[in-house]
């Protein structure tokens, strides 16, 4: 496959993909206790606004990304986002949490459940107090980047045609991520220990997982050698006992995810708290429309919120996850019966000894030494990375050095600050340096810099209020936005509809023409072979 990539594609090409950020994060006091308002209602619906919504509480926001094809603009949009809730929330004298691990927090019964709109909205209310029960408020708090990926179409088509494979495209793009799923399982403690960013608890958290750390004083609890107790075996958030679904196949595994809800072990699809999710075209029907239209992307859950980005994941680090990815499809595999549980056993080993220098780790049953395996899995990646001449040096070294010294990875780092400064102050001095930075680029929209202030201030206003914002043109200043069926074309935030003449505005830009033109013909594709109507009525 490999030889494929090299001869058939250019390096741009085998590294644009399909991008998106899911960001979690709390909303606080400046004291650091969690925020018991209401979600704001500038961000209107939360059924209905696709980039500010919340997940489990009123207090936890989530902030969600369309989907891009370079992770600049990935990253940028994730900030410009990032600037809004800060902005926004800071009228009430709140803080955005930079921690995935919960602030000072209440009891469960004080703890604020997620409330919505509608019968969607009643069903959503309801999913969460079952959660509630079963799992606990407290655990339903923690935040964490959810990072969506899926492989470019000239990507995958350049291999499915040069394999020339007798299997369906479907199917091809499910056995392509199946195999991804299942190396990201194997190697996901290497994710852990790189971008690992829990080493601790404030001690308003579960007891019984406070007792699995040492008290440090400042209401902080902390593991000396972990790096992520969000994915550790007590203080994590995970099923109430370990599942294994079956990978092998897209009915294996829609067979397997019966079976858990059969048993009772979950009440739907989407209570499988996995380390990496199969997503749908359709998500309200997840098995049904897995099995009818496919694999359509990866969710990767297991990156914790990084303390020292505003955004709560650097850009160096969704550099490296491309190219891991890319790793991950290419690296061969060893099947036996209890590699899942071989995988596991690695996560919570890194996640709560990963800083230890002697940690060994399940390599296909042997035990290897945690440092030595991570060092072989990066130089395979810089191997790939100069096979393709993909230009990845920089954040595949940076990589290198967290393994090399663990006391530059960010799980180090931040427990130094929590020993000095406790789990409250330290994360709250991040948060207010994240607030004054943003406050003091209220007046930039982060990726739209480029665009006449007037239209990055209607850009801004749109996201905040959750208004699909589809840019058109910079030079032109023309976005289209839509809400609840609408569409509304702008020309420099003043021009729309209202203007008898904005159509022959639009119509003489040729980028707007030719991307409405594109749209068109994606609705109304000729099937492949036949002539255009027009020239099969002449004939």
């Amino acid at each position: 496959m490999i030889e494929i990539l090299k001869n058939k594609m250019t390096p741009e090409s085998i590294l644009t993909a399909g991008f998106g950020v899911e960001r979690e994060g709390l909303r606080v006091t400046p004291q650091g206790r969690l925020a018991l308002t209401p979600h704001p209602p500038i961000f209107g619906d939360k059924l209905k606004n696709p980039y500010i919504t919340t997940d489990f509480s009123e207090s936890q926001i989530e902030l969600v990304t369309p989907v891009f094809y370079s992770v600049d603009e990935t990253y940028d949009f994730l900030e410009a986002l990032t600037d809004i809730v800060i902005g926004e929330i800071g009228v009430n004298n709140e803080l955005f949490w930079p921690y995935s691990m919960p602030c000072s927090i209440p009891d469960d019964n004080q703890i604020p459940i997620a409330s919505y709109q509608g019968e969607e909205g009643k069903k959503a209310r309801a999913y969460r107090e079952k959660l509630m029960v079963k799992y606990g408020g407290k655990r339903q708090l923690i935040s964490g980047i959810h990072y969506n990926f899926s492989f470019g179409e000239e990507f995958l088509t350049t291999i499915w045609q040069e394999l020339g494979t007798q299997e369906s495209y479907k199917d091809f793009k499910d056995r392509i991520y199946l195999k991804v799923l299942r190396n990201f399982l194997r190697y996901r403690w290497l994710i852990i220990y790189l971008m690992g960013c829990t080493p601790g608890l404030h001690n308003s958290y579960i007891e019984e997982c406070l007792q699995c750390m040492g008290d440090c004083g400042n209401e902080t609890y902390l593991s000396p050698g972990g790096t992520s107790a969000r994915n550790g075996s007590c203080s994590g958030y995970k099923n109430e006992i370990d599942l294994y679904p079956d990978y092998s196949s897209i009915k294996d595994y829609i067979r397997s995810i019966n079976e858990f809800v059969e048993r009772g072990d979950i009440s739907e699809a989407k209570e499988l708290y996995a380390q990496i999710r199969l997503k749908p075209k359709d998500y309200k029907n997840v098995l049904d429309s897995l099995a009818a239209e496919g694999i359509q992307y990866l969710e990767i859950r297991t990156i914790d919120l990084n303390v020292f980005d505003k955004c709560g994941i650097a850009k160096i680090d969704l550099d490296f996850m491309n190219i891991f990815m890319l790793f991950l499809l290419l690296e061969g595999e060893e099947f036996f019966d209890t590699w899942q549980q071989e995988a596991l056993i690695n996560e919570v080993a890194v996640a709560e000894h990963g800083l230890e220098p002697d940690l060994e780790l399940l390599d296909h049953r042997h035990w290897t030494l945690k440092s030595a395996w991570a060092e072989d899995i990066l130089e395979k990646v810089a191997e790939v990375n100069e096979y393709l001449d993909l230009k990845q040096d920089r954040c595949i070294k940076e990589m290198q050095n967290r393994v090399r010294q663990p006391e530059t990875t960010y799980a180090h780092r931040l427990k130094l600050l929590m020993q000095q400064k406790g789990c409250l102050d330290a994360n709250l001095e991040m948060a207010k340096a994240y607030k004054k930075q943003s406050d003091a680029d209220h007046y930039r929209l982060k990726g739209f810099e480029n665009w006449e202030m007037s239209t990055q201030v209607l850009i801004k206003e749109a996201l905040t209020r959750g208004i699909k914002v589809i840019p058109m043109d910079a030079s032109d200043n023309i976005v289209r936005l839509e809400k609840d069926g609408r569409r509304e074309y702008v020309k420099q935030a003043t021009k729309t509809s209202a203007d008898n003449y904005v159509t022959p505005l639009l119509m003489e830009n040729k980028v707007v023409t030719k991307k409405f033109c594109r749209k068109m013909v994606c609705r109304f594709p000729m099937a492949k072979n036949t002539f255009p109507l027009w020239k099969q009525n002449k004939n």
